[in-house]
């Protein structure tokens, strides 16, 4: 059920108002979790920003979307999960594939250790040890991929949230 409405250019937040507007001129319209987060110029600023960031990772592709449904999955967001099992159909994921991936796993080891460590950020960051950092290092990971699984984890953290919230 939705929770939050979907703002058109014009009911916006002067500020929000700016960025659905300068979206919908670029890619014709802008899509309903965009203009529901419209709401909060700060949020909406801040998921924008961010995404634009996140997609200068050096995670292929069908990784990144690996990891995202996982994420999803774990957060529970079918409208993500929805739009991630697309995406990793476009990026070459088989279904076979895409069926581990929400399963935090895969079937090259290198892989399946970088979505338990992804799942591990999201659900106890805390608990997260030397020896796992150092177990992704002997896969072959480098700092890099690490810190790059965060941003990832993070952006998906907030858009599933903030979709199970809204009601979308």
């Amino acid at each position: 059920m939705r929770r939050l409405t979907a703002l058109e250019p014009t009911g916006a937040p002067a500020a929000s108002r700016e960025q659905l507007e300068e979206i919908v001129a670029r890619h014709g319209s802008a899509g309903e979790m965009i203009r529901t987060m419209a709401h909060s110029p700060a949020l909406l600023q801040g998921y924008l920003s961010f995404s634009r960031a996140v997609k200068r990772t050096k995670l292929p592709r069908a990784l990144s979307e690996k990891i995202s449904l996982a994420v999803q999955e774990w957060l529970g967001c079918e409208t993500c999960l929805n739009a991630h099992a697309e995406a990793a159909r476009t990026a070459g994921l088989t279904d076979t594939d895409i069926a581990l991936a929400r399963q935090a796993t895969a079937t090259d080891p290198r892989e399946a250790a970088l979505l338990t460590f992804a799942l591990k950020v999201l659900a106890e960051p805390a608990a997260i040890s030397d020896d796992e950092i150092s177990d992704l290092a002997a896969h072959g990971w480098t700092e890099r991929t690490i810190a790059d699984v965060v941003a990832l984890v993070v952006l998906n953290q907030l858009t599933g949230t903030f979709n199970l919230v809204a009601g979308i």
